[in-house]
C-alpha cells in the first residue's frame, strides 16, 4: 500500500519528533493487541459454537460484558478479564518476543520518545 499524500506527509512529519512517534506507537501496540485478544476470543467462541451468554456465565459475569468486549467500537479489556474468558474457551495468554520488523516500528520509537521526554525533565 503506497503511503503518499498530504495526510502521510504530515504523519512523517510529525514521526521526526521522539514524543510524537512514541505516542503513535504506543496507540498502535494498544490497538493492536486488544483487536488480536478480541478476534482470537471471538474466533474461538464461534468455532465452539459458544454464546456470549455461555461464555459470561462460565465466568460469572453479566452477558452485557462480553458482549461489550467483543463487539463495542471502544474497547479495553482488564487482563484479568481476558485471561478468564481464554481460560473458559480452551484458551491461555502468552506473551511472545515481537518480529525485528515489530520491534523497529513500535518499541524502538517508544524507548526513543521516553529518553527523550526524560532527557527534556532532567534538564
Amino acid at each position: 500500500m503506497a503511503r503518499t499524500g498530504r495526510f502521510w506527509d504530515r504523519h512523517n512529519q510529525r514521526m521526526q519528533d521522539p514524543e510524537s512517534a512514541r505516542r503513535f506507537a504506543t496507540e498502535l501496540a494498544r490497538i493492536r493487541a486488544i483487536d488480536e485478544v478480541v478476534n482470537t476470543l471471538a474466533e474461538q467462541i464461534e468455532t465452539l459454537g459458544l454464546t456470549k451468554a455461555d461464555v459470561a456465565r462460565a465466568i460469572g459475569a453479566e452477558s452485557s460484558t462480553v458482549r461489550r468486549l467483543l463487539s463495542a467500537s471502544t474497547r479495553n479489556p482488564t487482563v484479568g478479564t481476558v485471561g478468564e474468558m481464554a481460560a473458559a474457551v480452551g484458551l491461555k495468554l502468552v506473551l511472545v518476543p515481537m518480529s525485528e520488523e515489530e520491534r523497529r516500528e513500535t518499541t524502538e520509537p517508544m524507548l526513543a520518545g521516553a529518553r527523550a521526554h526524560h532527557e527534556v525533565a532532567v534538564a
